[in-house]
């Protein structure tokens, strides 16, 4: 007997409107997302051309930050907050690559998240996905599964990737931050990227193309962003723009910041840890 048809789009999702995950999806060439997210990647374009070269960088911060936190800094245990749709080279991918035991919770608030990736964690015993909102910090800390998954008495890498530019100021983005930090063990690391407001015209296209289509997306000054890192200790090279920052590399000789594009210049990565 055939399994009954699984509801497309699944509950909870409206397809007239564009999602974060799902336009992220659909600048990045992926498949996750609606008519609606694809018209917004195209709202971005006519703002900022190089949208998706931009959105890729953003990627392979991530994969970097994850690299750096498995293999050189020994973490085995991931809290991926926004973590979008599944595409090449996921979180838990990377990590488990160098690592196989690494235990990763993926949080988003997108119900096409959840679907889809149950369905790519089936057999992954060390790998779940809850439906969760930044804004809600305390949700998120007290959900079963998170607590079940990961164990709080050993350091935590709590990675928010283009993220944290979606808080408002009024919602206190730096108490947010805090508060997820402050039940984790001495050695955890923040991990996030965010938007610099650099005054580059690149720069004030993203933003005004994400607050156009999806209402979010504030850039901030970069002595602003240094704050989100709670005066922890920074890994070199500190808080860089995404493709000067190499945490495994930190003395890489990268071109100067006048020598990148300006969509170089629009996202900014860091890692901290809590001593």
């Amino acid at each position: 007997m055939n399994e009954p048809a699984a509801k497309w789009p699944p509950r909870g999702i409206d397809p007239t409107v564009p999602s974060t995950a799902r336009v992220y999806d659909a600048a990045l060439g992926g498949k996750n997302n609606f008519k609606v997210d694809r018209e917004a990647v195209e709202v971005f374009e006519r703002l900022i051309p190089q949208v998706r070269e931009a959105t890729w960088l953003n990627r392979k911060a991530l994969i970097r930050g994850i690299q750096y936190l498995v293999r050189t800094a020994g973490i085995d245990q991931i809290l991926d907050i926004g973590c979008g749709l599944p595409t090449e080279q996921n979180t838990h991918q990377v990590a488990q690559e160098i690592n196989p035991d690494t235990r990763v919770v993926y949080v988003d608030n997108d119900p096409m998240v959840l679907s889809h990736g149950r369905a790519l964690l089936a057999d992954n015993r060390t790998t779940t996905v809850v439906t969760a909102d930044l804004r809600d910090p305390k949700g998120i800390l007290a959900n079963p599964e998170v607590r079940e998954h990961l164990d709080f008495a050993r350091p935590i890498a709590l990675v928010i990737v283009g993220m944290i530019m979606q808080i408002h100021e009024n919602e206190k983005p730096d108490e947010i931050i805090a508060t997820l930090m402050e039940p984790l063990a001495p050695g955890s690391h923040l991990f996030l990227t965010a938007w610099p407001d650099t005054g580059d015209e690149a720069q004030r296209g993203l933003s005004q193309g994400c607050l156009q289509t999806l209402g979010n997306g504030w850039i901030r000054p970069v002595e602003r962003l240094e704050r989100h890192f709670q005066g922890m200790p920074m890994v070199p090279p500190g808080l860089e723009y995404v493709s000067r920052w190499y945490p495994e590399e930190p003395d890489r000789k990268v071109p100067s910041f006048e020598e990148f594009e300006p969509y170089e210049r629009t996202q900014m990565a860091g890692i901290a840890v809590k001593p």
